[in-house]
């Protein structure tokens, strides 16, 4: 189980913010400023009693709840992420491309678009059954990143969007790639920054019976990825670390304090200590994208 209370992450975005200023990026009064909203936080009445204890779910049960709402505006993720991977596979020759995790077809789409034969790989039926609606001409299987239904040197293209972050470790999943992929393929993958994860962007979710539930989001460094990569005879060719946009605080902090519903944490908390939240936030890289290339 995992308790979260608003309190916790308002106090951690002001401690995030003093470390900044303790570094020389802000001044005198902008520490004082945060030590003085601390207390006000500490004094608030509306965060009292606020937490909420959220169950661990797998990602089959997380994303059966979130299928439904997946593709809804509003994930700020998305618009960056799929400009650089559509910038990446449209520079490809084409081929046989697999969309790995390939959730509700999101990418799979846009390869049939550009003339792939696709093959769309998810662990999530719900995932799967949006996908096949959205994309009928893809082949859609079930099946999971560690152990691929992909013959050997099979697939020119491979795309793993989102999905990584989910997984404790990444050996198994890039040794599938490399199983996959054709000499010479090619390996586009993004993920979730370890910086935003850190920051509490973690996948929530609602059981059938409306208990909250927090799917797996680990912290994968740069190096973690090389390390996979590697040896397994992956060279990169590009990596790009684009951020969320969250940009500077506008106005004052509110009058009153209102953390919304956990649904919305942290989001709807980001409001109530703006200046804290834009300091903490600021130059935060929101994901990792990597274009790899097998070796011939």
């Amino acid at each position: 189980m995992v308790y979260q209370h608003p309190l916790a992450y308002l106090l951690g975005l002001e401690g995030v913010a003093l470390l900044r200023a303790f570094g020389g990026e802000y001044d005198r009064s902008f520490a004082e400023a945060r030590i003085a909203e601390i207390r006000r936080l500490l004094d608030s009445a509306e965060l009292r009693g606020a937490g909420v204890t959220a169950s661990r779910v797998d990602t089959v049960a997380g994303y059966r709840a979130w299928s439904r709402t997946y593709d809804e505006p509003g994930n700020g993720l998305f618009p960056a992420e799929e400009a650089l991977v559509h910038e990446i596979l449209d520079a490809l020759p084409g081929g046989v491309a697999l969309d790995a995790a390939c959730g509700t077809g999101r990418h799979t789409g846009h390869l049939v678009a550009r003339g792939y034969r696709v093959i769309g790989v998810d662990s999530s039926p719900d995932m799967l059954e949006q996908a096949r609606a959205r994309v009928p001409a893809a082949d859609f299987r079930l099946g999971d990143l560690h152990s691929l239904p992909l013959p050997d040197d099979h697939a020119d293209v491979i795309v793993c969007a989102l999905a990584l972050v989910h997984l404790a470790d990444l050996g198994p999943a890039f040794r599938e790639f490399a199983r996959v992929l054709r000499p010479g393929g090619h390996l586009v993958i993004t993920d979730v920054h370890q910086e935003l994860v850190a920051l509490g962007s973690v996948p929530r979710v609602r059981s059938a019976g409306g208990e909250p539930g927090l799917l797996p989001a680990y912290r994968h460094r740069a190096a973690d990825y090389l390390a996979a990569a590697l040896p397994l005879g992956l060279r990169v060719r590009r990596c790009e670390e684009p951020g969320r946009g969250t940009g500077e605080a506008a106005g004052p902090a509110p009058d009153t304090v209102d953390p919304g519903p956990w649904d919305d944490w942290p989001w709807s908390l980001l409001g109530i200590v703006p200046a804290a939240s834009a300091a903490a936030w600021r130059d935060t890289p929101a994901l990792m994208v990597w274009h790899f290339q097998l070796a011939d």
